[in-house]
């Protein structure tokens, strides 16, 4: 019945030893057409840019930026490797320049700029919020290092919470979604080419963004549009640019085969060696580890996407982004106590939001102990704080 939709079966099939994981979703509904280790770790490389990237966009959503500002660049942010502009510390680059560095060049040196620049110029803070975030719009199995991508054992995302990270970015922030559709850009008198192909071969795609290291090969998101359909494919760990681009585009045609003949969705679980990871603890909460042996379709649930989505699309923007940082942007702060084990200083940010409302986060300070803070505070909002915390029996002191 389906003659072109088992073509295009067998030549997944045949490549599939030659990439990690795979799917292909509608972007307007969250429904996932096909998805294949889409719960397994990997190593994201720079697909991490498009959460860097959101953060970005919400900062200009709600004023805390402007694409005409200039951002420092630092000492730290010069010294990245190994894709980069080449920018020299001291030297500045607008916020519009910047996100297409990201976007089109996938600039290291330039990740680190916006990472430093939107977060008190700590990289390690805004990795921290970055998954903070990523909890909040639905990505259970992500957890971020740094800004770029750069390799981190402990960097780690699925297939699945790429494709619904890439999917906030579509509904949170449509007016900035033309950056992932930019095929090349000029800046300072070189001109870089986007290295995701199919937006030069494949009809109807407009965005979105590539991704390499060593360690995680090579991966893509592309997107695209077909009549009133927009599909999003997913290819992490393929082994080099061909497969990745072929991959993706065999996702989307299947994507859109399966929209016009009506078919039902398919899983397939294959057994892939695990990615290396120095944290017990991130693998713990995975609901199914890198390393669990290969599951029928039967035992997907198929709603669990659909609810991810649909929490990660909604009006609602993260939580944080009306936090006090984002509304006083005040110097003071409030610490809610230094703890010896992170996973002590977690549960006091849970917390601290679940009987204040506030969203703290955790701080190393250098000396093996991590600090649960406030940051961003007017001076009466700090005090107000504590004295709420004082009456929920919670310690804490106010901080300049």
């Amino acid at each position: 019945m389906f003659p072109l939709l088992f073509a295009m079966l067998f030549c997944v099939a045949a490549n599939a030893a030659q990439y990690r994981a795979a799917l292909v979703a509608d972007m307007d509904t969250g429904r996932v057409l096909y998805q294949e280790n889409a719960n397994e770790l990997n190593y994201p490389a720079s697909l991490t840019k498009i959460m860097t990237l959101y953060l970005t966009f919400d900062a200009l959503e709600h004023g805390r930026l402007a694409l005409d500002d200039y951002l420092i660049v630092s000492q730290s942010a010069a010294n990245a490797e190994p894709v980069k502009l080449g920018l020299a510390a001291g030297s500045k680059i607008r916020v519009e320049d910047a996100i297409k560095a990201l976007a089109v060049y996938s600039a290291n040196d330039v990740a680190r700029v916006l990472a430093e620049n939107l977060k008190g110029g700590q990289e390690e803070s805004f990795a921290d919020l970055m998954t903070r975030v990523a909890r909040e719009i639905g990505l259970t199995k992500t957890n971020f290092e740094n800004s770029s991508g750069l390799p981190n054992d402990d960097h780690l995302s699925t297939a699945r919470d790429i494709a619904l990270l890439s999917m906030a970015v579509y509904k949170h922030f449509p007016q900035y979604w033309h950056f992932f559709g930019i095929k090349s850009w000029t800046y300072n008198g070189k001109t870089y080419t986007n290295g995701n192909r199919l937006l030069t071969s494949y009809q109807g795609c407009d965005g979105m963004k590539t991704g390499y290291t060593k360690k995680s090969k090579y991966s893509l998101v592309a997107t695209a549009h077909r009549g009133n359909a927009h599909l999003m494919s997913v290819v992490l760990g393929a082994e080099n640019k061909d497969v990745r681009a072929n991959v993706a585009a065999q996702m989307l045609t299947r994507g859109f085969s399966m929209l016009n003949n009506g078919a039902q969705p398919v899983v397939k679980d294959t057994y892939v060696p695990p990615v290396q990871t120095t944290s017990q603890n991130l693998v713990q909460q995975a609901p199914q580890p890198a390393y669990h042996q290969p599951s029928s379709p039967q035992s997907a649930n198929p709603t669990t996407f659909a609810g991810a989505y649909n929490a990660a699309t909604s009006n609602a923007m993260p939580k944080y982004t009306g936090s006090a940082i984002a509304a006083t942007g005040g110097g003071t702060g409030v610490q809610f106590g230094a703890f010896s084990s992170e996973s002590a200083a977690r549960t006091q940010v849970a917390n601290v939001k679940n009987k204040l409302g506030a969203n703290a986060i955790v701080e190393p300070n250098g000396t093996g102990l991590y600090r649960v803070r406030v940051y961003g505070l007017t001076e009466s909002a700090a005090q107000n704080l504590k004295s709420s915390a004082t009456a929920n029996g919670i310690d804490s002191y106010v901080f300049h």
